[in-house]
């Protein structure tokens, strides 16, 4: 059972988890919304991907990078912690975004102001 395709998703959770903390993005902003929002995604997701995997679209690739676990037929373990990736890295780019247009306008508040 490898564990480095699940060990690289974790170290860029971490990654994601540093950027929102320094910068106030999503969790650091509104833990609330935010975890709503994951789990909606996250769920939506799985959704998906089972609809896949019972249609013969999606299934999964024998690698010994992954553990090996399987939560449903076809779908690994490592694919939820892939999928919370993918939504926590989307809700930072939108957070960033806010975060961006919040000193935006400040700054045009300040030059107006002046």
């Amino acid at each position: 059972m490898g564990l480095i395709y699940l060990g690289a998703l974790l170290f860029s959770l971490g990654g994601s988890m540093l950027l929102d903390w320094r910068f106030r993005l999503t969790f650091w902003r509104d833990a609330r919304k935010a975890t709503w929002t994951m789990l909606l995604g996250i769920n939506f997701f799985i959704v998906w991907d089972l609809f896949g995997i019972e249609l013969g679209i999606f299934f999964r690739g024998v690698t010994d990078l992954m553990t090996g676990i399987l939560l449903a037929p076809e779908l690994p373990l490592e694919e939820v912690f892939f999928l919370a990736l993918l939504c926590y890295t989307t809700l930072n780019v939108l957070g960033a975004v806010a975060v961006w247009d919040e000193k935006r306008d400040h700054k045009r508040e300040r030059r107006m102001a002046a």
